[in-house]
C-alpha cells in the first residue's frame, strides 16, 4: 500500500485558510483531484473545509471512480450532499481491490466519516480458552489478543454466555477454572469440588492422566464431537451400573444432564451449520438493525443486535455489506457467512476475508433449505430487535405531533383506539379494542367483545365492526347520561384495521348514535398484504400512502398490530374454551364439583345426558331435585 498525500491539514493547500477567504468546495474541487488521482486499485478520502473525513471509499479503479464524483449530475440526494461539501480528497493505492476493502473497513472504523456506515458498539468478542501454559490445563474466559498459547472457542455474544457455558462444562468435564498461583497453593480440594464443579488435580485426587483424559472430552464436545462425547460417558454409566458402582454411574449420568442442559439452552442447533456467522438485516423507521449469529462446531454461541449509523436513504443491501466488512477487521471470519440479502460485492468480500483469515471464507445468500430457515430466523430476530429500539428511543410525543399532521387532525391525539376482529370462518368470532398514546399502550384499558346475535352472519366483517362499535360507544352515551365516571374516555381518534367498506360502517354506527366529532381512519393492507405499502381512508379525502420508511407509518403499523395480536388472543381463548366446553356447565345449579363427581361416576357428559333419574340420585352430592333438574334438562333438549 501506497500513501499518495498525508493526513495532515498543512499537506492539502486546499484545506488551508486564510482570514479573507473560505476554501473552494464541490464538483469543481473533485474534478482538479480527478487529474491527479492514480490510475489502480485504492481507497480515497474526501474533507470538508474543516479537515473533517467526510466519506471514505474504495475503488478498483481510483481515477474513474473520482471522475465519476466530478460529473456533478446523476447521484442521489446523500451524494450530492457530500460532493458539495468537499473541500479536498486524498488517496492511498493498494496491490489488490480485496486490499483496499480490507483498508477502507479499517479506516471508516477510526475515522467515522460522516457518509459512510459506521459499526457502532463493536467491543471485542469474549471466547473460552483453554489455556496450555500449565501442565493441567485451566478453562476461563478470555477477550482481547490472542498470545496466550492454548485452544480458543468462540466467540460468544456477551460474557454471559461465556460464564453460563463454562459452569456448564466444569460440572460436565470437571476442569480446574482456578489461576495457576491458586492452584499451586492449594493442599485440599476447594468448594468447586465439593459441588462436583472440579475434579482437584491440585491435590492429586486426579491424576494428571485422567485429567488429561477430562480434557479430551471437553476439546471434543467443544468441536463439535458432542454425539461421540455423550455415546462415550453413556457407555461408562451403563458399564458402572453393571458392575454395581452406582455413585460412579451417577457421576456420568451428572455429567450427561450437564452437557444436554448447554444443547438446550443454545436455542437453534442446525445440523448442516457446522462453522458459520449468519447475518441478517432489517430496516423500519428510517433505521437499520443488523443481527448476528454465531455457530461454531455445530455449536450455537448466542447473538448480538446492531444498530449501524447509516444515512436513511441507504438500501439495506448497501448497509449490510458495510457493515460485514468493518465487522471482521478485528476478527477471524469463520468458514462460511450466511446473509438475508445479495450484496454486491459478495464475491470480493469473500476474496478479501480469506485474505485476512488463511482459510477459504464463503459468503452465501441462501434460498432453500435449513439455511435458508436459519437466516429467516435470525431476520426474525432483527426485526424484534429494532421494534424494540424503536419503542423504547422514539419520542412519542413527537410522533403522535406527526400523526395530527399527517392525519389532519387539529391537535396530536392523546387517547387512540384500535378496533380488529378475528374468527376462522365465521366460527368463535371476536373483536378487540386496544388503547395507546404518547404514553405507549394503555393495557388496562384493553377490551374484547364476543361476537353475538342470531342475525350475525358467520364471516360478517362489517357486521362484526357494527356491532363492537355499538358496544361500545352506546355504553360510554349511557355512563354520560347517567353521570357516571367514564370508564372509557371518548377516544380523539379511532383506528379500524379494514379498508373503506370497514370505514363506511364504523361511520354508519357513529353518526346513529350522534359522535359525529370523533376522527375516525382505516388502515387497509397493502398488496399482497405487504407492510409498508398500507393506504390510509378517512371519510371524503383521498387515501393516504406513507412513504415505507415514515415514522408515522410505522407507528400506525404497531398500533394496528397490537390490536391484531390482541383479537387473535382473545379468539384463540374462546375456540378453546369452546373445545373443552361441556353441556354440564349450562345445567342451572351444576358447578364445578358436581360436574367432576358426574363425570367420575358416569365417564362423559353424553352419558349423563342419557342416565335415568335414580342413576343420577346415586352419584354422591346429587339430590333427588338436583337429579330431576338433570334430567328435566336433557330431556327437554333432545
Amino acid at each position: 500500500m501506497t500513501p499518495e498525500s498525508s493526513d495532515s491539514e498543512s499537506a492539502n493547500p486546499l484545506l488551508k485558510r486564510d482570514s479573507d477567504a473560505s476554501p473552494e468546495t464541490g464538483a469543481a474541487v473533485i474534478a482538479r483531484h480527478a487529474k491527479l488521482a492514480p490510475a489502480g486499485p485504492g481507497v480515497y478520502r474526501m474533507f470538508d473545509s474543516e479537515g473533517q473525513v467526510l466519506y471514505v471509499g474504495k475503488a478498483r479503479h481510483l481515477k474513474k471512480r473520482v471522475q465519476s464524483y466530478a460529473r456533478g449530475a446523476g447521484h442521489n440526494n446523500r451524494i450530492a450532499r457530500m460532493i458539495a461539501d468537499t473541500a479536498a480528497m486524498e488517496f492511498v493505492t493498494t496491490n489488490t481491490e480485496m486490499e483496499a476493502l480490507l483498508l477502507e473497513a479499517n479506516l471508516i472504523k477510526r475515522l467515522k466519516p460522516r457518509y459512510n456506515v459506521v459499526l457502532r458498539d463493536d467491543k471485542s468478542f469474549p471466547f473460552i480458552l483453554i489455556a496450555r501454559d500449565h501442565p493441567v490445563p485451566q478453562i476461563l474466559k478470555h477477550r482481547g489478543a490472542r498470545n496466550r498459547k492454548g485452544d480458543y472457542f468462540g466467540p460468544f455474544a456477551s460474557a454471559g454466555a461465556v460464564g453460563r457455558t463454562i459452569n456448564t462444562l466444569q460440572r460436565a468435564f470437571l476442569l480446574r477454572s482456578c489461576s495457576d498461583g491458586y492452584y499451586e497453593a492449594r493442599t485440599r480440594p476447594c468448594l468447586l469440588y465439593q459441588i462436583k464443579r472440579c475434579s482437584a488435580p491440585c491435590t492429586g485426587a486426579i491424576s494428571e492422566e485422567a485429567y488429561g483424559e477430562l480434557l479430551d472430552e471437553a476439546l471434543g464436545f467443544l468441536r463439535g464431537e458432542s454425539d461421540e462425547v455423550k455415546h462415550r460417558l453413556r457407555a461408562l454409566m451403563e458399564e458402572a451400573s453393571e458392575a454395581q458402582d452406582y455413585e460412579r454411574a451417577a457421576s456420568f449420568r451428572d455429567r450427561l444432564t450437564a452437557l444436554s442442559h448447554i444443547q438446550s439452552h443454545q436455542g437453534i442447533n442446525p445440523h448442516t451449520v457446522k462453522d458459520a456467522d449468519v447475518f441478517a438485516a432489517h430496516q423500519e423507521a428510517g433505521q437499520t438493525c443488523i443481527q448476528v449469529f454465531f455457530f461454531r462446531a455445530g455449536n450455537n454461541w448466542g447473538n448480538r443486535a446492531y444498530f449501524p449509523r447509516a444515512d436513511k436513504a441507504l438500501p439495506v443491501e448497501e448497509v449490510l455489506e458495510a457493515f460485514i466488512a468493518q465487522f471482521y477487521d478485528d476478527k477471524p471470519p469463520p468458514r462460511h457467512i450466511l446473509l438475508s440479502h445479495e450484496i454486491a460485492g459478495q464475491s470480493l468480500l469473500a476474496a478479501a476475508l480469506e485474505l485476512k483469515a488463511g482459510h477459504k471464507v464463503e459468503v452465501l445468500t441462501p434460498q432453500r433449505g435449513e439455511k435458508r430457515d436459519l437466516v429467516e430466523h435470525v431476520r426474525t430476530n432483527a426485526q424484534e430487535a429494532l421494534g424494540r429500539r424503536l419503542a423504547e428511543h422514539a419520542s412519542q410525543r413527537d410522533i403522535y405531533r406527526r400523526l395530527a399532521d399527517a392525519l389532519d387532525l387539529e391537535e396530536p391525539p392523546e387517547r387512540v383506539e384500535v378496533y380488529d376482529n378475528s374468527h376462522i370462518s365465521g366460527t368463535n368470532p371476536v373483536g378487540a379494542m386496544i388503547v395507546a398514546g404518547p404514553e405507549g399502550f394503555q393495557k388496562a384499558q384493553y377490551r374484547k367483545f364476543n361476537m353475538k346475535g342470531e342475525d350475525l352472519t358467520p364471516g360478517d366483517d362489517y357486521a362484526m365492526m357494527r356491532q363492537m362499535l355499538t358496544r361500545r360507544f352506546s355504553r360510554l352515551l349511557k355512563e354520560r347520561e347517567n353521570d357516571e365516571e367514564d370508564k372509557w374516555s371518548m377516544p380523539d381518534l379511532v383506528l379500524i384495521d379494514g379498508g373503506p367498506g370497514q370505514l363506511s360502517a364504523a361511520h354508519e354506527v357513529l353518526e346513529e348514535l350522534g359522535l359525529t366529532d370523533i376522527n375516525l381512519a382505516a388502515v387497509a393492507k397493502g398488496p399482497d398484504r405487504n407492510a409498508g405499502r398500507e393506504r390510509i381512508y378517512r371519510k371524503g379525502k383521498e387515501p393516504l400512502m406513507l412513504e415505507p420508511r415514515d415514522p408515522v407509518l410505522y407507528c400506525i403499523q404497531t398500533l394496528r398490530d397490537e390490536a391484531h395480536r390482541f383479537a387473535i388472543g382473545a379468539h384463540r381463548t374462546r375456540r378453546k374454551k369452546g373445545i373443552t366446553a361441556s353441556p354440564l356447565d349450562e345445567v342451572p345449579g351444576i358447578g364445578p364439583t358436581r360436574k367432576r363427581a358426574l363425570l367420575q361416576h358416569f365417564g362423559s357428559a353424553k352419558a349423563v345426558s342419557r342416565a335415568g333419574i335414580a342413576d343420577l340420585e346415586s352419584v354422591g352430592g346429587i339430590s333427588e331435585h338436583m337429579a330431576k333438574t338433570i334430567y328435566d334438562f336433557f330431556h327437554e333438549r333432545g
